[in-house]
């Protein structure tokens, strides 16, 4: 562990930055912690990165101590209603790869229009926790690949939860899935922590257009419902147009906005 202070620059309050720990930074101002700074790794193998300051000179010195001491490319998510750290991370170097909108998503099938709402014909929904595990993995591997292909996977919402290396079902009782006899055409993944998010909604390219979304998405907010919860919330990538009106046209409503950062 290297404790060893350093600083950048003069000011009349000078900062002093000290590595308190392997991925772990403070800023010292007359003895006085006045910032810190982190690096993780996400399930992707990403390393992301984060600073919480008092002021900019504190965030800039932080930013300086770790940019030299970790290898690129970094990222970092912040809210786009924070300016001045948004900012922050822009004068040091970082750029903006990707944005999310973050939507608060009704669960009652009254607002969303869904309460009627049958599978097309064919296709059952089979609630979360009773998938065929195989069925299960088969297509989310071949949804990936097939997303991959056209816009790219990175276009979905960035996954966060920790899961095994190389395996891209999180918690196989997370998942309703929609089927045929043979086959699963589409998934929806609802994760509840302090409130449901839906992660993942996708269907197969050649099932699309035939109200599978939909469908999942009428199971799984009226399985929230019933639980007694008023509303779920979700992220679409900014360019994702059809997960937009999939999601407003049930009435969800865009909330805030995260940036992506990269450097």
């Amino acid at each position: 562990m290297d404790t060893k202070p350093c600083t950048s620059g003069l000011s009349e309050n000078a900062v002093m930055i000290t590595r308190v720990a392997d991925r772990q930074w403070h800023a010292l101002e007359d003895d006085l912690v006045v910032g810190r700074g982190y690096a993780k790794h996400r399930p992707d193998g990403r390393l992301f990165v984060g600073i919480d300051a008092w002021h900019d000179a504190a965030f800039d010195r932080l930013a300086e101590a770790m940019l030299s001491a970790l290898p690129a490319p970094l990222y970092t998510v912040v809210d786009e209603a924070d300016v001045e750290l948004t900012a922050g991370w822009r004068r040091a170097g970082f750029t903006t790869r990707r944005r999310e909108w973050e939507y608060a998503v009704p669960t009652d099938p009254r607002i969303t229009g869904l309460d009627e709402l049958l599978p097309p014909p064919g296709i059952t929904i089979v609630p979360a926790g009773q998938a065929d595990d195989g069925l299960l993995r088969a297509v989310d591997r071949a949804i990936r690949d097939e997303v991959e292909a056209t816009i790219g996977w990175q276009s979905m919402p960035a996954e966060v939860i920790p899961r095994p290396e190389g395996d891209t079902i999180v918690d196989p009782s997370k998942y309703a899935v929609a089927a045929t006899p043979d086959r699963y055409l589409g998934l929806i993944r609802v994760v509840t922590v302090n409130r449901p998010r839906i992660g993942l909604v996708a269907v197969r390219a050649g099932e699309q257009r035939r109200g599978i979304a939909r469908s999942l998405l009428a199971h799984a907010l009226g399985t929230l419902h019933n639980s007694g919860f008023t509303e779920a919330w979700t992220e679409v990538h900014e360019f994702n147009r059809p997960a937009t009106a999939l999601f407003e046209g049930i009435g969800a409503r865009p909330m805030s906005s995260n940036l992506e950062l990269v450097r």
